[in-house]
């Protein structure tokens, strides 16, 4: 899930997370930039570098999380691959690891997709322990270089443990396993960084799922033009006021109403001329909590309207 910063892509996300979990399945959560946006919107203290479930889903499945800290990644990967634990902490100490994933974000990203992977791959039993893997993903101005940064370290390194992680990152990323669906409102910049990043995504060859437009209304009207004499007839049958600056406020409002309205049909062919299905989901007038994540995953789940 990516998105301009603003748009609710983590809400999205979450609630898409709650939407794939329903029916008894079990869904992982994950998220990438120390924000810790999951846990507030799931109102718990900030998430360590684990797995944890934080949320039942309808019919009985459950959503888990995992806030991804990249120090920690790497110490894990240093392990994994190089049997390297108790130099990985003394490097830590020292604080090399810190240097690494911060001044090298490159290293940073491949610790973090490589993680998404690993979860996203993992089986038990000779099963896959998630039905579905959400990833709360960096921004539209970043997630094509994000989610690309595998192919450009295995162009460096030619053989070894980074090799193969990021050889399976890539397959994954780049597999009908995988769908970038990017959030929007029906605002100019919103919109443009979109169809920005559809774009890069295209030319990366990484798949592209829905655009889902955030916070959408419906309209309160459909006429193209309002007269202040109709407003004064309407506002007379209603038993309201009709004097002059009653009725020319109302009209300055319908107005700006209107032009706005005009806008929001404007982006949203903009939007469809992508090619990709768009999938509305409603403003949430009192706000982000359960309920309103249970309203989204309702949205999305089903779907696009015809």
């Amino acid at each position: 899930m990516t998105g301009k910063g603003g748009t609710g892509k983590t809400t999205v996300a979450a609630a898409l997370a709650l939407a794939l979990a329903a029916g008894g399945r079990r869904t992982l959560l994950v998220e990438v930039e120390g924000r810790q946006g999951v846990a507030q919107l799931f109102g718990t203290p900030p998430l360590p570098y684990e797995e944890r479930r934080i949320t039942a889903a309808a019919g009985g499945g459950e959503v888990r999380v995992l806030a991804i800290d990249a120090e920690e990644a790497l110490l894990e990967y240093l392990e994994m691959f190089y049997r390297l634990g108790a130099a990985g902490r003394a490097l830590r100490r020292l604080g090399a690891i810190d240097f690494a994933t911060t001044v090298a974000p490159g290293v940073r990203d491949v610790l973090l997709t490589g993680k998404v992977k690993e979860a996203t791959t993992r089986t038990s039993g000779g099963h896959r322990v998630y039905d579905a893997v959400v990833l709360d993903a960096p921004p539209t101005g970043r997630i094509g270089r994000f989610l690309n940064v595998t192919a450009e370290t295995a162009k460096l390194a030619k053989v070894g443990p980074i090799k193969t992680q990021s050889d399976g990152v890539q397959a994954l990323l780049r597999s009908p396993m995988t769908a970038v669906h990017v959030v929007t409102l029906l605002e100019e910049m919103p919109v443009q960084e979109t169809v920005d990043a559809i774009e890069e995504l295209t030319r990366l060859r990484i798949p592209v799922g829905h655009v889902i437009v955030n916070e959408a209304q419906v309209p309160l009207a459909s006429v193209g033009k309002v007269t202040q004499a109709e407003l004064k007839r309407g506002l007379s049958a209603a038993g309201l006021p009709t004097d002059r600056a009653t009725v020319t406020g109302l009209y300055t409002e319908v107005k700006n109403y209107l032009t706005r309205q005009e806008l929001e049909d404007s982006l949203r062919t903009d939007l469809a001329e992508l090619g990709r299905p768009v999938l509305e989901l409603p403003l949430l007038s009192g706000g982000v909590d359960r309920e309103g994540l249970d309203l989204l995953a309702a949205a999305l789940l089903a779907g696009p309207t015809p």
